[in-house]
């Protein structure tokens, strides 16, 4: 085993040395950014990516607890492009940061972007990341639907 390889077998994936474990999920779906916001800060987007809260008001300083025991506060929140916060289980010692970004160079695509850091550990890790991929695969079901009739017309 030469020096580069027994490097990169040492390094544990998803570590950084100053954020914990990090997973970071992304999909390009065919809405504008608008559109993915307004999903996103839905009741219905509201209840896939945080859970089931009462009442929210997505703003910075915001916090919320859901009834799944999920709770977090809003740091950043830029419209149509950002959301950065605290997000945290129950079960965990201390919360995460969440940013969800949206990009777009075209105005009929949007990719939306989770990525989470201060994970305590590669499970948690690896839990979060199938997470945020589910969330995206569904909001790509309850999204598409007015873009499937573009798409089928190229």
């Amino acid at each position: 085993m030469n020096k580069k390889q027994h490097f990169e077998s040492g390094k544990i994936v998803g570590k950084t040395a100053a954020a914990g474990f990090q997973a970071g999920v992304r999909r390009t779906l065919p809405i504008t950014p608008e559109r993915a916001w307004a999903f996103l800060t839905s009741n219905e987007g509201v209840k896939l990516w945080i859970g089931s809260v009462p009442s929210l008001a997505i703003s910075e300083g915001e916090t919320f607890t859901c009834v799944e025991g999920i709770t977090g506060e809003f740091r950043v929140v830029k419209p149509y492009r950002q959301l950065r916060l605290r997000w945290g289980k129950k079960e965990w010692e201390k919360p995460s940061t969440l940013q969800i970004r949206l990009l777009s160079d075209k105005p009929d695509r949007t990719t939306i972007s989770f990525h989470q850091e201060n994970l305590d550990n590669q499970d948690t890790r690896e839990q979060m990341k199938q997470h945020w991929e589910t969330v995206l695969n569904t909001m790509r079901q309850k999204t598409s639907d007015a873009g499937n009739e573009k798409e089928e017309g190229r």
